[in-house]
Order: structure tokens, then sequence, then C-alpha cells
């Protein structure tokens, strides 16, 4: 799982509050990352990894807390929600580009965080917070699903 996010942009740091959430959870096998930078650093950090889950911030004009998923493993992120970034790459051009290079893991899912500001600071809103929980709970019964012997 990786967390993807600015902790110094308030909601911007949806994605690195579920992986800390998640780290805390202790889930047996899996590597939790966060990532602050280029999101074409993504490609390097998923590799020889069967299955990812991504958690970002997105400003889709949608309620703040809202969450979207999308597996990515089947078809392109739509770039309304993730192309924003303070990169010249957002996370959706990171994904067609590891899909176009062959360096797409087997099971890619997407979650994204509707964030309420992305000014300077270090904290997250209320909605945004509650929505890092539900998605960190989300991620947790997805990845346990994903493990069980048949």
């Amino acid at each position: 799982m990786i967390g993807i996010g600015n902790a110094w942009r308030n909601d911007d740091g949806a994605g690195l509050a579920v992986a800390r959430l998640l780290d805390a959870m202790l889930l047996d096998g899996v590597d939790v990352l966060e990532r602050e930078g280029e999101p074409t650093s993504l490609i390097d950090a998923w590799e020889g990894a069967a299955a990812v889950w991504l958690v970002d911030a997105v400003s889709s004009g949608a309620q703040a807390g809202s969450v979207h998923r999308h597996d990515a493993s089947a078809e392109a992120l739509p770039a309304r929600l993730y192309d924003t970034s303070t990169h010249h790459f957002g996370l959706a051009e990171a994904v067609e580009l590891a899909r176009a290079l062959g360096r797409l893991p087997e099971h890619v899912v997407v979650f994204g965080i509707e964030g309420a500001s992305f000014d300077t600071g270090e904290t997250l809103s209320p909605e945004v917070q509650a929505a890092a929980a539900r998605v960190a709970e989300a991620i947790r019964e997805e990845v346990a699903a994903s493990t069980r012997k048949p």
C-alpha cells in the first residue's frame, strides 16, 4: 500500500494519513509506504509487487471526505480526478506510463479522498480524517480478502 501526498498542504496529506493508519494495523506481509514527490517514483516503489493499493487526495468538486475507488488494473484512471499535481506528472499519468512500460502490478486499486483545503498547513479537515479511517479499513479488508486461501 502506498499513501501519496504532501504533509505540508493540509488535506493533500490524506494518503499519508491512510498509510500511517494502516501501518498501525500491522498488516502481515504488506509493505506500507509513504511517498511525497514526483509520482513517477511510484513505478520503482511498487516494483515486484503483484498488488498495490494507492491513496491520494483529489479535488473534483465533490463533497469533502468523499471517497472515489478505481480499479486501475482494469481501466485508466479518470484524469479529472488524478491529474492535479504540483509536479510534472500526476498519479493518472504515472499509472498509465507504468502500464505502457509493462511495469504496472497485476492488481492496482486507487482510492481518492476528496479534500477541502490544500492551503499551507499540516491539519486534515475533519471530513478527510474520517474518510482516511474509512479508506484504511476498506484497504485492510481488501488486502485480507485477497490473501485468503480458497
